[in-house]
């Protein structure tokens, strides 16, 4: 048998895909690092040591996060494809390197893991030791993070360009995932060139929130306007 799949359907998905992307990121960010991770090293170590269940459950719910990264780019390559093919390719190209840049940083989450359940290497380096290193590894995820969504932004910035020249999204849908971009890359790049005032600039990402968040739910309530796209699939 033979149906008919819309891509206001395929948009849909991607609706919810993201809208889950946005939860994950955030549960394991905010809710989860955010709360083990603190400005003292031995405060963390303790921390991680006491919360070692909810860590991993961060890692898994990160994994989870960028695997659904994949069919994401897949539904918005559909979609943006017939605004400028080579545009669609080269936003879909920014995504899937952040993508692979923030799964190899999850090895900084995963090596204080190591470090905490193997007792031969406190043996070996001593506890105060042990605690700096994690402590440094969460430094680096942050950094890992940064240079990820430097790609990321740039992606937005095509994304949010294929949105404004559509005829089936609205236009400031365009102009908020554009901004989204751009608010990574100031983010991003102040971590990098200027560290001292990173914090100073990271509420930024607030504003790549409601971008990215207003796109998402457009795609999970409205679709798109576009015209029906009839795609033969076999069940």
């Amino acid at each position: 048998m033979k149906k008919e799949i819309t891509l206001s359907k395929y948009a849909r998905i991607g609706g919810i895909l993201y809208l889950l992307i946005i939860i994950l990121g955030a549960f394991g960010q905010i809710a989860i690092r955010g709360s083990i991770i603190t400005e003292d090293a031995v405060t963390t170590y303790q921390n991680l040591l006491a919360s070692d269940t909810l860590w991993r459950i961060g890692i898994v719910g990160d994994l989870l996060m960028h695997a659904l990264d994949i069919p994401l780019m897949i539904i918005l390559f559909m979609l943006f494809k017939r605004v400028h093919k080579n545009l669609a390719l080269l936003g879909v190209l920014f995504n899937v390197i952040q993508t692979a840049v923030l799964v190899l940083n999850k090895m900084t989450l995963i090596i204080p893991l190591i470090l905490i359940h193997n007792s031969s290497y406190v043996d070996t380096f001593g506890l105060s030791q042990i605690q700096e290193w994690i402590y440094l590894l969460t430094d680096i995820h942050d950094y890992g993070f940064g240079i990820g969504l430097i790609f990321f932004g740039f992606a937005c910035l095509v994304y949010g360009y294929l949105l404004y020249r559509s005829a089936f999204f609205p236009k400031f849908l365009g102009a908020l995932v554009a901004n989204a971009g751009l608010c990574y890359l100031i983010n991003s790049f102040v971590l990098i060139l200027a560290p001292q005032y990173s914090g100073d600039v990271f509420l930024i990402l607030l504003f790549s929130l409601i971008g990215e968040l207003s796109f998402s739910l457009w795609l999970l309530i409205k679709g798109t306007k576009q015209a029906i796209n009839p795609v033969e699939i076999k069940s």
